[in-house]
């Protein structure tokens, strides 16, 4: 069961679980990196780990500015 959505009359996303509303196809709401089926998430967080890439690695949080980590 994934998360869908179908443009409202107003142009708003309207979100809902089923796949055809109102005989239209709705469409996946979740990015296709991040898809709940992703098979190779496990495999990009142990290269991100080895090559020191996660952000609890890098020496500043680029949300929040400069702040430097020690």
């Amino acid at each position: 069961m994934h998360l869908m959505y179908t443009i409202g009359p107003d142009g708003k996303r309207i979100y809902t679980l089923n796949k055809i509303v109102g005989g239209e196809v709705s469409k996946s709401a979740h990015p296709a990196r991040f898809s709940p089926d992703d098979k190779y998430s496990k495999h990009r967080v142990t290269l991100k780990k080895r090559y020191g890439l996660l952000p609890m690695q890098l020496s500043t949080f680029p949300i929040y500015g400069a702040i430097q980590v020690y």
